[in-house]
């Protein structure tokens, strides 16, 4: 297999180049307003609710804080869709309106499904020890009406 010529990578770099100016022409990703807060649920305790917005209110709520990176495609496509998606799922900022998710976010928590893995790995603050998933968890249960879960660790 031949080695590709100098003249090919400058071809290949200024492809990629082209194709990621292109892909900032496309309109979707970079409206990052956040719509009202209508309303939260009763929270059980302010300890939930910081838990919950720690690790929780950047894809479920109307409060997110968009990174910087969220302004550029093609990772602003799927923030944006991220978003658009955990607000449908269960929006803590929409309490008024069904949220058919709410009585599985304790479960979900504890079984690692939420927050999704990349996210926490870009977001150390959505890395919750041990201890505080328990609590967020044993919380939103609370909160939402769930069952209420067991201690994996911590408080017991």
């Amino acid at each position: 297999m031949k080695r590709p010529t100098r003249r090919q990578w400058y071809r290949l770099v200024l492809g990629f180049l082209v194709a990621l100016f292109a892909m900032q022409l496309v309109p979707y990703g970079r409206d990052h307003v956040n719509p009202p807060i209508v309303r939260e649920p009763s929270w059980d305790s302010d300890a939930t609710r910081s838990l919950a917005k720690q690790a929780c209110f950047d894809c479920h709520s109307n409060e997110t804080q968009w990174p910087a990176y969220a302004r550029l495609a093609p990772a602003s496509w799927l923030v944006q869709h991220d978003v658009e998606e955990g607000r449908a799922m269960l929006n803590f900022s929409e309490w008024q309106r069904p949220q058919e998710k709410s009585k599985d976010a304790a479960e979900e928590l504890l079984e690692g499904e939420m927050p999704p893995i990349p996210y926490r790995m870009m977001h150390g603050h959505a890395r919750l020890s041990d201890v505080d998933r328990d609590r967020l968890a044993r919380g939103l249960a609370r909160t939402f009406g769930g069952p209420q879960q067991e201690t994996t660790a911590g408080e017991r």
